[in-house]
């Protein structure tokens, strides 16, 4: 028991370091906090697609606005929706002094993706040479406006790291870990052998006659994951996707349990309709990178709580420090503090297998509003 303990403890130790030091190689080449140069968004079209319900939406708009406010915000809203109509009114009255354009969209016709519906009504609306595209749980700060627009001298597009901020509930709190934990060495740590599979659909940025020329988003309106399906439409046409280190915190407002359960499983349902249409060779390697590891953890803290106790339990402490140790660490290079919880960090990851498990039984997703049966990513019905 103790040689089968430590083989795990070592296989995993090898697969976090693995991942963290692909993840640091990229965050080591990203120019100090200090020397970042702020940027008030001048020549940028922040497109929001805004859905009223969240009690943390005016607060999430508003620090973006202060952030940002040389940038040009088109709201998208939707008719039905009097909560976020409401919101943006009030919103639109206290801040006069920014450029702020609210869109009122009909609802989507069936089979087509809600979001990417208002994003191709607005895109003719847009005339700055920057759009960036932002969902309305998201706070962007000026330097990492900044980063993006500089980086985007070199790709077609640039997609931000996401990192969480959690409000204390119990939900909130387990889907923070989920992302802190992940975002850093997902997202960056395969960089050095690929380019980006999928984007941040949270927060990316283009140069607007770019996104013209590709097609806009009118291609994307039938798939409901529309950050794939832009990432693999850009793909399709050699064009050059980057992810970059600067971070947008997210913040949703998730009080239960059973909310964090049915986000992560629209999540892990989407990753896997990524995974479906990927080379083997490619799903092994995801497999073995990110779904093997809370596998591992499992094993190895059940051979710590089986008698004879002793050192599997030893070995296990020793990874769980090792672990939180490491995660903290590329948290505060990734998004300037360390946002690791170790016990609610330990339990997001032990439940990833869960979650997954969940996603390929159950193809019947809520999101937001809308509930979904998923076939595939452009077959999909409205329930």
């Amino acid at each position: 028991m103790s040689i089968a303990s430590a083989l795990l403890a070592l296989a995993y130790l090898l697969l976090l370091g693995l991942k963290a030091a692909g993840a640091a190689s990229v965050l080591r080449r990203q120019p100090p906090r200090h020397q970042q140069t702020p940027f008030d968004g001048t020549g940028v079209a922040i497109l929001q697609p805004i859905l009223g319900g969240d009690p943390l939406l005016p607060q999430v708009l508003q620090h973006t606005l202060q952030a940002l406010p040389g940038a040009h915000f088109l709201w998208l809203l939707d008719q039905a929706d009097a909560p976020g109509r409401a919101t943006a009114e009030a919103l639109c009255s206290a801040h006069r002094q920014h450029r702020i354009t609210c869109l009122l969209h009909p609802a989507a016709p069936q089979g087509i993706n809600p979001k990417t519906f208002k994003l191709e009504a607005a895109l003719p609306r847009v005339e700055e040479p920057v759009l960036l595209v932002l969902d309305d749980d998201a706070r962007l700060s000026a330097p990492a406006l900044a980063q993006m627009v500089d980086e985007l001298r070199h790709a077609d597009l640039v997609t931000a790291l996401p990192c969480y901020r959690d409000d204390g509930a119990a939900g909130a709190r387990l889907m923070a870990q989920f992302v802190n934990n992940n975002a850093a060495p997902t997202y960056l740590g395969l960089l050095p052998w690929l380019s980006p599979l999928s984007i941040n659909g949270m927060c990316y940025a283009m140069h607007t006659a770019r996104l013209r020329a590709l097609g806009g988003f009118a291609p994307l309106r039938h798939m409901l994951a529309d950050d794939l399906a832009l990432a693999r439409a850009l793909r399709s046409q050699h064009a050059c996707l980057h992810q970059s280190t600067a971070c947008v915190e997210v913040q949703t407002h998730v009080p239960t349990l059973p909310r964090y359960v049915q986000q992560m499983h629209r999540w892990m349902l989407f990753a896997l309709l990524l995974l479906r249409d990927e080379r083997p060779a490619l799903r092994a390697l995801i497999g073995v990178l990110h779904g093997l590891p809370p596998l591992l953890l499992w094993s190895m803290l059940v051979l710590a709580v089986l008698p004879p106790f002793g050192l599997p339990g030893v070995v296990a402490a020793a990874v769980l420090v090792l672990r939180a140790g490491t995660l903290a660490v590329l948290q505060r290079r990734a998004s300037g503090r360390a946002r690791h919880r170790p016990l609610a960090s330990l339990i997001a990851e032990l439940l990833q297998p869960l979650h997954l498990l969940h996603a390929a039984c159950s193809r019947r997703i809520r999101w937001r509003t809308h509930v979904y049966r998923v076939h595939g990513n452009d077959q999909f019905d409205e329930v």
